[in-house]
């Protein structure tokens, strides 16, 4: 090939190259001018009625009216989280399905099982953190206790007899009373439901004694006398319920459970979009109205950023690993 020739044919593959970069940047901008182009599928992984449904609700319901499009949330309970984050981390990356996940199915549930559908970390693009609170003790009204001490004097003497429920193998609610068991030392028997709504339900019918449920779900009950309250699990008292005392404070020293939310997207998702999620999310988690309404049902606001919650991931799947394997829970 002559030399003018080569030259002419470099410039050609050069001038296409650069062709298709910007048809490629101007593809990407396009798509997110679009964003959302359609209905946003927000999975929550756990049944209807419990905290982490009653947020997709709260983010959801924000989001169709910020953009326009409706959002739906999508129950996908079971596996303790794991099939509807499972659902998520397979659908198309283009910003249309979207999770809302918690410390129990993202953290806790991985560190339980030998086996996963999907790595917690690599398979999901983070969006923001969006809320954080306690767990509740709580007892059937029939169960004559009124006391964490009392509790656990119930407990020893009928080992093996009281029974409490959680919203699946792997979610806070079981490790609360794993803990429970462990450091105060009882024997209690474990019911696990397809979430915090059908837990409740069965400590309000009395199928079950014992719940360690979320601060969300519980309160009402116990403001109508339906749920007797004994602590919460966290380090420090809630706000919106701080006359009761931590596990802690009530006897079992060292005890400590505490809730994490947010939301997730699949891993491929664009960075733009991915950006612009995370900042809507933030926006509407930040808003006055919805601080309040969070505060009143016992969490604390959070509304992190991507590259926070990216971080904060990492660091409770770690954590989460190590806590489950000292602990001696069973491994599924």
């Amino acid at each position: 090939m002559k030399p003018h020739a080569i030259t002419a044919a470099a410039f050609a593959l050069s001038f296409a190259f650069a062709f298709a970069t910007v048809a490629n940047t101007a593809d990407a901008q396009t798509t997110t001018q679009r964003y959302p182009s359609k209905t946003i599928r927000f999975v929550s992984p756990f049944a209807a009625g419990g905290s982490t449904d009653g947020l997709a609700r709260l983010i959801g319901q924000r989001l169709t009216e910020a953009w326009e499009q409706p959002v739906v949330v999508d129950n996908r309970p079971g596996a303790g989280g794991t099939l509807g984050s499972d659902i998520v981390a397979k659908a198309p990356p283009d910003g249309h399905t979207i999770l809302l996940t918690s410390v129990s199915a993202h953290a806790i549930g991985p560190a339980m099982r030998r086996k996963m559908p999907y790595d917690p970390v690599k398979d999901f693009a983070t969006l923001s953190q969006v809320a954080s609170g306690h767990n509740v003790l709580a007892v059937h009204p029939s169960l004559p206790v009124k006391s964490v001490k009392e509790l656990l004097a119930l407990a020893r003497a009928k080992p093996g007899q009281l029974t409490y429920g959680s919203g699946g193998v792997g979610t806070t609610t079981h490790i609360a009373g794993e803990l429970f068991k462990s450091l105060g030392k009882v024997d209690l028997v474990h019911v696990p439901y397809k979430g915090g709504g059908p837990l409740s339900i069965a400590l309000l019918s009395g199928e079950i004694s014992i719940s360690f449920g979320s601060i969300a779900t519980v309160l009402p009950q116990v403001r109508a006398g339906r749920q007797r309250a004994l602590a919460v699990t966290g380090a420090a008292r809630a706000q919106a319920m701080a006359t009761l005392p931590t596990v802690a404070e009530a006897g079992i020293a060292g005890y400590e459970m505490n809730s994490w939310y947010g939301v997730l997207a699949p891993a491929a998702t664009p960075r733009d979009i991915v950006q612009r999620l995370s900042a809507e999310i933030a926006r509407i988690i930040k808003l006055p109205e919805t601080r309040e309404r969070l505060a009143h049902e016992g969490q604390e606001a959070a509304g992190t950023t991507a590259d926070e919650f990216a971080t904060y991931l990492r660091s409770e799947v770690e954590k989460w690993a190590r806590v489950v394997k000292s602990s001696g829970v069973p491994i599924e």
